[in-house]
């Protein structure tokens, strides 16, 4: 760990952009927070009509993932399946 005369030679710009990033951080995590608790209601709501959250949550997955690499995965899944004989 740095002792306290390196501490001190930091200069008031270095101190003020540090301050700054650790502020912008803490602010972002928070937004994050409140983000997931969003994402946490619309499944709620999503589940009180009727919808089943476990395979949305999978389709959200899924759509992140570019199409031939999602048919690749499909793919050597259902050959896992195949070769365990339970497909």
């Amino acid at each position: 760990m740095a002792d306290n005369a390196e501490i001190t030679k930091i200069d008031e710009t270095t101190r003020e952009k540090l301050r700054q990033t650790v502020a912008k951080i803490e602010r972002l995590e928070e937004e994050k927070k409140e983000i997931a608790e969003q994402i946490k209601e619309v499944y709620g709501e999503a589940k009180a009509i009727g919808f089943d959250t476990k395979a949305l949550r999978q389709v959200i997955r899924l759509r992140k993932i570019e199409k031939a690499e999602r048919d690749e995965q499909e793919m050597i899944l259902e050959t896992y399946l195949i070769a365990l004989g339970e497909a």
